[in-house]
């Protein structure tokens, strides 16, 4: 099985990746689109230098891994994808060849988040509308939400592994301290919390309280998250 997870930055992604990471049949790929998207866009993101020495630059390439074989001989392919990557012009067509999951998080929380790694996010950085955009283009996408992961990982996974037709394995509520191998090179800006931990962080608070220009990026993506929000699966 090939599971291709989209979602924007901050969303619990690099945990479910891990979660993920943690059964013994399973092979990831960290935003395999990520060097290409920075090619395209010419935008300068944390580590630019890095990720465009270590990524593949060449859309079509990484469109075509994502359905080839699965890697090392394993039973399930899960992709780490963020909707941001797929700009117009990338192909699309190998989405019909896995399943596609969609990982929604509140953009309060999201743009709470983003900004203490990245100031002025926009909305075409934290991947809402996108997001929208490819679920329309879905047969049968799922919908799970970080915040319900996080408030009962075990049910929540369950939960998602029987939309996903896959067995449940209880090894995906944890995982080693200290990152992954397959983490892409800006592990390192962007991973912090996810290599300190062990498993889901706990349930989340109140949501973050924001103001000016974040609280106008926060209510234009309100709207696309609730669409999604709406077809989410549940307990």
């Amino acid at each position: 099985m090939k599971i291709a997870m989209w979602s924007g930055p901050r969303n619990l992604s690099t945990a479910m990746m891990y979660s993920f990471a943690a059964r013994s049949d399973c092979a990831v790929w960290d935003e395999p689109f990520y060097a290409a998207y920075l090619a395209k866009t010419g935008l300068n993101h944390p580590m630019h230098d890095e990720i465009m020495q270590t990524g593949e630059q060449d859309a079509a390439k990484v469109a075509a891994r994502c359905g080839y074989e699965n890697p090392n001989g394993k039973a399930h392919f899960y992709q780490k994808h963020m909707t941001q990557h797929m700009i117009d012009g990338v192909d699309r067509s190998w989405m019909s060849q896995v399943k596609n999951v969609f990982l929604i998080r509140h953009p309060a929380r999201v743009i709470a988040s983003y900004a203490k790694k990245r100031q002025g996010p926009t909305l075409d950085d934290i991947g809402f509308w996108q997001q929208v955009e490819l679920f329309a283009a879905c047969d049968n996408p799922i919908v799970i939400d970080s915040h319900d992961i996080r408030e009962n990982p075990k049910a929540m996974l369950r939960t998602l592994c029987h939309a996903l037709d896959l067995s449940f394995d209880p090894a995906m509520l944890s995982w080693p301290a200290g990152g992954h191998a397959d983490d892409g090179v800006w592990a390192s800006h962007w991973y912090g919390a996810v290599h300190r931990s062990t498993g889901f962080a706990g349930a989340e608070g109140e949501l973050p309280q924001l103001t000016g220009d974040y609280l106008d990026l926060s209510n234009q993506a309100l709207p696309y998250y609730k669409r999604l929000a709406a077809a989410k699966i549940s307990l």
